[in-house]
């Protein structure tokens, strides 16, 4: 975008999908219904963002993270870092990403992101919109958002029967929804959850028993 910018090119568009993650944490913890005591927290995202925003969250509502990596091995001991936090009653950030991750990330890379993002509200599949969710092209940069270019009649809809929302707080099991395996598959999918490997619909397809 900032090369785009600076040689004045006229045909370059991005579509914006970029995220931010505590946000949409404390819009699951604040359901009333919610039933999660902990959450592992993406050590990709937090490379970069690092794990600040995180240490309120932890505080106010009573929730362990523990920033975790992606091999088994990270998994393994990030899950054992939550329980034992969740049965000593700490609720803290914990890092157990250390060879990636820093408390406050990634300063050149977050000065490169602000220089041509703002936050804003973004739309989350199966959750709606959650303010301040996400990044979107500050002013002088809109003229690359390629949803200047797309139709409205031609964005996909969410399938009112998949239950990713009340899986995600928590509440459901993936075989609670009655699409799960009849309709909605990974060559299918028909929610987030179902959609990545990392899905808990997608776990529950391919390990469950």
């Amino acid at each position: 975008i900032e090369i785009a910018d600076e040689k004045n090119i006229k045909n370059f568009y991005v579509l914006i999908s970029q995220v931010r993650v505590p946000p949409a944490i404390e819009a699951i913890l604040n359901s009333p219904y919610c039933e999660i005591n902990g959450f592992l927290a993406p050590g990709h995202v937090c490379t970069v963002m690092g794990y600040k925003e995180y240490e309120p969250i932890a505080e106010k509502y009573k929730v362990p993270i523990v920033v975790t990596g992606f091999e088994p091995i990270d998994l393994l001991e990030g899950i054992y870092l939550l329980v034992k936090a969740l049965e000593e009653k700490r609720y803290e950030v914990i890092n157990q990403y250390k060879r990636s991750v820093k408390r406050e990330g990634n300063l050149k890379a977050k000065e490169q992101i602000f220089k041509i993002f703002e936050i804003g509200d973004m739309k989350w599949r199966g959750i709606g919109v959650i303010p301040k969710s996400g990044f979107v092209l500050k002013e002088e940069y809109k003229r690359f958002d390629a949803m200047n270019l797309i139709n409205e009649k031609y964005f996909s809809r969410e399938n009112e029967i998949c239950i990713g929302a009340e899986i995600l707080q928590g509440k459901k099991k993936p075989f609670d929804c009655p699409a799960y395996k009849k309709i909605c598959t990974p060559e299918n999918p028909l929610g987030a959850l179902m959609v990545s490997s990392e899905g808990a619909c997608a776990a529950y397809y391919k390990y469950g028993k």
